[in-house]
């Protein structure tokens, strides 16, 4: 419903927010989407046909000699079949959104796929971490918790373990939806959970489990993220003031921000909402970890990145061995220019973690899937999500440290890689030495007033380029006001983000955004509804067992849909969406997700 545009007077719009370290590339892949063959003039084929109406596409179907087979809730779509010659033109009438013929996925390598000889398997990466070696010490990760702001995430196997994934508040646009509130149908936030905290089992791992960088840790599940990717940066900066209000709620003890959002705003940091949001979580005892963005070495780090005082987290390139002398830094890492570079780097280069089925990029990067069960995704995302883990291992180690003193050691502890072209060096985090190296007892970040987060710039600045529109009426939030076309005070809000008591109940900027539902009426119009929404309250629910909302997950699910479009082949997600400032990858759109 909610596309992510770019002034009139910008590029093309794009279709979706980026998520930074997304699951952009595909350079190992190991499957295919494999063409049918070419049907006969007069043959029927099989589409996928997303709506804005049911009745009109249905009307729409029927007008170009097709049948209508089962309703894709979840997408708004259903499943038809037509003349092949049929289909453009189905694509073109009123009420279709997109017609895609619903190919067949083969997996070409499953049979010899092996976590063991795949250099970017999260067996392999956790190893040449060190993290293995700490689980064979007893630190998991154990008891530490970790806030995933993201896109949601699915039961899959590996996250279904009694109390691993407990569901704070989903602020997203699928919040309303009974079906999708709460759960990934991105494909994104579930790809990171993985990388975390996934594990097979419920203990220390074995040889032959999929387990994260800290399998024992908790991930706290906090969507804003929609089918496509879109949110508007007042929904996450909700998102970071909720964990801060919440950290030491029913034992969750947050210790860590998982932050994979990014935006091109123009703002100096010490003006930026999001860049004070992300001050305040630090400044309460939270270690963020943030995605440094891919735009490349020579790029600008996104935004809250550009903070100094959290941890700006690039991505290096194992160039496919097992040896971590010949790492460096990924090609489509941010590094940071001037002042401000990315404080260390992490595994980000095509990256193997779980499969979210039937999610949009599942669907849409057929090529991306290995064995099954697991994806492959690259970017700073997937960078950040393995720095995540370290600190919760170093947590559990030392549960006293704070977020300076764990910064601290994750830096000066790092091995230098290889330099870059400019010739600077960066550091990839090593969890082996981190756990040797001393505690730095009177290492404190100090800022001046003058370099201090003030917060008190504009929320529309802080979008950078790129607005969240609401797609029956094609209004894009813009100006002062958040989703609910509230308006917004910098004073008001930062004295509140600065104690930790933005969130009242569930009231966040005058609005309800969790705990009462929104009356239906349209998103649209300039003043962006008013209402206020969030379905029921979060109540601090967790996953157990292998059902989830009474919903049993299996297959390929989503109602067994397909989302359609093209494969995503070589080392990106193609053409230039992500850009480099959201969601991630070298493609995930551009206020993005890292």
């Amino acid at each position: 419903m909610h596309a992510l545009v770019r002034p009139a007077d910008g590029p093309a719009p794009q279709r979706r927010l980026g998520l930074l370290g997304g699951l952009t590339a595909a350079a190992l892949a190991v499957s295919t989407l494999v063409a049918p063959p070419a049907p006969a003039r007069d043959a029927t084929v099989d589409v996928i046909v997303r709506y804005d109406s049911p009745a009109a596409a249905q009307r729409a179907v029927a007008r170009v000699g097709g049948t209508v087979g089962a309703r894709l809730g979840l997408i708004d779509g259903l499943v038809a079949a037509v003349p092949a010659t049929a289909v453009a033109r189905l694509a073109t009438l009123p009420g279709v959104l997109a017609a895609t013929p619903d190919g067949t996925v083969r997996f070409s390598s499953d049979d010899a796929w092996s976590a063991a000889g795949d250099a970017t398997s999260m067996t392999n990466v956790t190893e040449e971490l060190g993290a293995r070696r700490a689980w064979r010490q007893g630190i998991t990760g154990r008891g530490v918790g970790v806030a995933l702001i993201d896109t949601g995430v699915v039961p899959v196997q590996g996250l279904t373990g009694a109390g691993k994934v407990v569901n704070g508040p989903d602020l997203s646009f699928e919040s309303q939806s009974d079906d999708r509130r709460y759960l990934d149908t991105f494909g994104h936030g579930t790809h990171l959970a993985g990388i975390i905290a996934g594990n097979d089992g419920t203990g220390v791992p074995g040889d032959g489990d999929f387990a994260g960088v800290a399998p024992g840790a908790k991930l706290i599940n906090i969507k804003v993220g929609s089918y496509d990717g879109a949110a508007d940066v007042s929904q996450v900066i909700a998102a970071i003031d909720w964990v801060v209000a919440h950290r030491n709620d029913d034992d969750l003890n947050i210790r860590i921000l998982n932050l994979s959002f990014g935006t091109d705003s123009g703002q100096d940091y010490r003006l930026d909402p999001l860049a004070f949001a992300v001050d305040a979580a630090w400044r309460h005892g939270i270690v963020v970890a943030t995605a440094a963005g891919n735009g490349g070495a020579s790029a600008d780090l996104t935004m809250p990145a550009l903070n100094p005082r959290v941890l700006a987290v690039g991505a290096t390139d194992t160039l496919g061995t097992t040896a971590r002398g010949d790492d460096r830094l990924a090609a489509f890492s941010a590094a940071g220019t001037g002042d401000r570079l990315a404080d260390v780097l992490a595994a980000g280069k095509s990256i193997v973690s779980l499969r979210d089925p039937g999610s949009f990029l599942d669907e849409r990067y057929p090529g991306g899937v290995v064995a099954g069960r697991f994806f492959r995704g690259s970017g700073t995302s997937q960078a950040t999500a393995v720095l995540s883990g370290a600190a919760a291992l170093l947590l559990q180690q030392r549960p006293y440290l704070t977020p300076d003193q764990v910064k601290r050691i994750l830096i000066t502890s790092g091995d230098s890689i290889q330099p870059t072209e400019n010739g600077t060096r960066y550091r990839q985090i090593d969890v082996r030495d981190a756990l040797l190296t001393l505690t730095p007892l009177l290492y404190n970040q100090h800022f001046s007033a003058p370099n201090r987060a003030t917060g008190l710039g504009t929320l529309e600045g802080a979008r950078g380029s790129y607005h969240v529109q609401d797609g029956p009426t094609g209004v894009a939030l813009t100006g002062e006001q958040d989703i609910f076309g509230q308006s917004w005070n910098p004073q008001v809000w930062t004295a509140a983000a600065d104690d930790g008591s933005a969130w009242t109940g569930g009231q966040w900027n005058g609005s309800n955004w969790a705990g009462t539902g929104w009356t239906g009426s349209s998103w649209a119009g300039t003043s962006w509804g008013g209402t206020s929404w969030g379905g029921t309250s979060w109540g601090g629910t967790s996953w157990g067992g292998t059902s989830w909302g009474g919903t049993s997950w299996g297959g390929r699910s989503w109602g067994g849909t397909s989302w359609g479009g093209t494969s995503w082949g070589g080392t990106s997600w193609g053409g230039t969406s992500w850009g480099g400032t959201s969601w991630g990858g070298r493609s995930w759109g551009s206020a993005s997700w890292g």
